[in-house]
């Protein structure tokens, strides 16, 4: 294996280095200096061989939406944790619950913008990333609690899709 020059550390993604290090130094639960050495060496060796597992590049355009959509997904899934925990629980007040799947097409086209999507999605309790049809690009989405279609329509396309698209196209 032949260490690059300038241009093979190049493809050294900062963002995938950082949180590396960060996972390492919480994982460790210390900022000792000889923890931080060692986390760092690591965390940048290690985005350097992932590179080649990377083939597609990814370019943040608007990293100020990236913090209002984290704080927006985070108030999303602590109201999801409240509601599956009031569904499973039995709190629902005898509605009826009915889980089902809901197709929504999206605008956004950067495969990137879309495993961060699928990421939120997946990572709101009661909602599950089924599928992304390459060919139209819609997505199915089961739902726990599907009341209406067109309201997780609106809530894909109107919260999420919109700084998502902002971010990565």
């Amino acid at each position: 294996m032949r260490l690059a020059g300038a241009r093979g550390w190049r493809r050294v993604s900062p963002v995938l280095a950082a949180g590396l290090l960060v996972m390492w130094l919480l994982l460790n639960q210390t900022l000792a200096p000889g923890q931080f050495a060692v986390g760092l060496v690591l965390a940048v060796a290690l985005a350097w061989w992932s590179a080649t597992l990377r083939p597609l590049r990814s370019t943040l355009h608007r990293v100020d939406l990236a913090a209002g959509l984290l704080a927006r997904v985070l108030a999303d899934i602590l109201r999801s944790n409240v509601n599956v925990a009031r569904i499973v629980l039995g709190l629902v007040g005898g509605r009826r619950i009915r889980s089902g799947f809901v197709s929504i097409p999206l605008d956004l086209r950067d495969p990137h913008g879309q495993a961060a999507l699928a990421a939120i999605v997946t990572c709101t309790p009661g909602t599950v990333w089924v599928d992304l049809d390459p060919d139209t690009n819609v997505l199915t989405l089961h739902v726990l609690d599907l009341r209406d279609d067109a309201d997780w329509i609106r809530v894909i396309k109107g919260r999420y899709e919109p700084a998502l698209r902002g971010i990565f196209e």
